[in-house]
């Protein structure tokens, strides 16, 4: 809800009271946003509510409203509207002043948080000795938005990567390297990453065909967590090959994280499994400790056990987590984890959450949050992959966008007769192909699967990244064309407001803060996305009726400044998703 519909509600609740006495103190005024601005631009339903608790017509509960209402500062002289329904239209001058007001503001009338707090965001949490796939393309990317919006809210922020860099698979690389590439396991960068997955595989499928094989993986994973030196060098080296070609997909996609990795928590697990044993969580099940879970069966409909600790002494990525969520609580003093995993982990999340809360780790004033996003598919509507069927590479994903940005651009400069240079093409199809595919993501609503398509995310048409961009261009073009500097405009300019669009478009700049504020709280940027597409649109048909350059002062300068606070909003707006603007395209 934003400033002027809490100032609202706030006066609408005094009047209740003066009206019908201080037993409606807590009365809900329900104010909501007209459904037609012919009606105006805020609607109270309350008198509908009441009409049976006071025995009136809603009318005339109305008119009791209306008579104690002072919203003179604020609204025209409220309407009342069918069965009884209060209409309220916000007054021209005071509309003139809340822009004039954002304006004049670095953060455009968002607010920081009332009360910031430590908030984790668990993002990306690649695994070691496997390449970034299209998988973890939406953590990634939600991960860091939601992130952004939060600092910019003024919070405390902790991104953290928690890399799989631990555990049986490293048992099984590194055994099989020790057969067919040992210099792997003694030299830095003896093997590129692509060497790496395929190596693993081979590995893999060693591991599931051979019992000697993997008896003798699983004493290297014994070895690697007693320290042994020629392990645990040939693990670090494994370890930063994979991070070098992390680090080229976060830098392409701007992504800043801190790695935090499963092995950083290795020390900790024995005594989370001590703690849930004085609890009296623990049973021993065929030699593994477990807890058992409320809520969870097996296929027998027995009750389902989490283990804690296998029977050959060894951990899971559930203790794991437990000593992550412990170590965020206590050592971190997080108020707020988000993690951000796919909808298939929901069930993980409850489970070793469960447990958490049954063994009281987790404080009444800390919150957990699982944020789960459902897949990307193909344009066959089945799960993303190649035409051989493999699972496609993130950073092929990526080169595939800023290439056909690319094509796209030098096509249009070559119709429009236009000369650039190599840089401005090669800026320009960097930023719109990449942002492209952030934007295709954080535009969906996280929870469904949405479609992957180059042909719809790099169109200039639609709630598209490069719409949202030209957007902003056609605001900069205006300033080259008209020699202007928006940064001085004159200290006594004013916004002033005539025409229809240019309401429509000032009612919407004014809402930013609103939206941002529930995107912190429910952490769905496709609302975000939603604004500032309703953003461009506003502004596009503003720019169609409404002359800026030809208009005569004050008018000209008033949009100007409607230009510049729309671009402002915009840049804002898109650096909050992640997302770069240019100047020119």
């Amino acid at each position: 809800m934003n400033a002027t519909q809490e100032q609202l509600k706030l006066k609408l609740a005094q009047a209740l009271v003066a009206a019908f006495g201080a037993d409606y103190t807590e009365v809900d005024p329900i104010l909501v946003t007209a459904s037609n601005p012919k009606f105006g631009d805020f609607q109270a339903n309350v008198a509908l509510s009441l009409s049976k608790k006071l025995g009136m017509q809603p009318r005339a509960i109305a008119s009791a409203i209306v008579e104690k209402l002072d919203i003179s500062d604020i609204c025209e002289p409220p309407e009342i509207a069918g069965p009884g329904f209060i209409n309220l239209k916000l007054q021209t001058s005071y509309l003139e002043a809340q822009l004039n007001a954002i304006k004049a503001d670095s953060r455009l009338g968002v607010p920081t948080a009332k009360n910031p707090q430590k908030e984790i965001v668990d993002f990306s949490s690649p695994n070691i000795a496997k390449e970034m796939h299209v998988g973890h393309l939406r953590s990634t990317i939600i991960g860091d938005c939601i992130a952004r919006i939060l600092e910019f809210r003024g919070h405390d922020v902790l991104r953290l990567n928690h890399v799989g860099d631990w555990g049986t698979q490293f048992g099984m690389l590194i055994t099989y390297l020790r057969e067919v590439y040992p210099e792997a396991l003694t030299t830095a960068n003896a093997l590129d990453i692509g060497d790496l997955v395929t190596f693993y595989r081979q590995a893999k499928q060693r591991f599931d065909a051979d019992e000697a094989f993997q008896e003798t993986a699983r004493q290297e994973v014994v070895r690697l967590q007693a320290g042994a030196e020629d392990t645990l060098h040939a693990w670090n080296l494994l370890c930063e090959q994979s991070r070098k070609e992390f680090q080229i997909i976060y830098d392409l996609l701007d992504i800043k994280l801190n790695e935090r990795g499963e092995s950083f928590y290795n020390s900790f697990l024995p005594g989370v499994v001590e703690d849930l044993e004085t609890a009296g969580l623990v049973e021993e099940n065929q030699g593994a400790k477990c807890v058992f879970l409320d809520g969870f069966t097996n296929r027998e409909g027995e009750p389902l056990p989490l283990i804690v600790q296998k029977s050959d002494g060894g951990y899971n990525y559930a203790t794991t987590d437990l000593a992550a969520l412990r170590y965020r609580i206590q050592e971190d003093q997080a108020k707020r984890i988000i993690y951000v995993t796919d909808e298939g982990q929901a069930n993980h999340f409850s489970q070793f959450l469960q447990v958490a809360k049954k063994a009281n780790w987790i404080p009444d004033d800390v919150k957990i949050v699982h944020v789960p996003f459902g897949l990307v598919l193909g344009e066959d509507g089945k799960k993303f992959k190649t035409r051989s069927g493999d699972t496609v590479r993130l950073r092929d994903l990526l080169d595939e966008a800023v290439s056909r940005t690319r094509a796209d651009l030098e096509a249009r400069l070559k119709e429009e007769g236009r000369e650039e240079t190599e840089e401005f093409i090669n800026n320009v199809a960097n930023v719109v192909g990449i942002s492209a595919v952030k934007y295709a993501d954080l535009s969906q609503n996280r929870t469904s699967n949405y479609v992957f398509s180059y042909d719809k995310m790099l169109s200039l048409k639609g709630n598209t990244a490069p719409y949202m961009i030209y957007a902003y261009v056609r605001t900069q073009g205006i300033s080259r064309e008209g020699n202007i500097d928006f940064a001085n405009l004159g200290d006594n300019a004013k916004i002033v407001l005539r025409e229809d669009t240019e309401f429509t478009l000032a009612k919407h700049l004014l809402q930013l803060d609103e939206v941002i504020g529930e995107v912190e709280q429910d952490l769905l940027p496709n609302r975000l996305c939603d604004y500032l597409y309703n953003l461009s649109d506003k502004f596009n048909k503003f720019y169609e009726n409404c002359p800026v350059l030809k208009s005569e002062e004050p008018v000209r300068t008033s949009r100007l400044m409607l230009c510049d606070l729309t671009a402002r909003t915009l840049k804002l707006g898109l650096d909050l998703l992640g997302i770069k603007v240019l100047e020119r395209m």
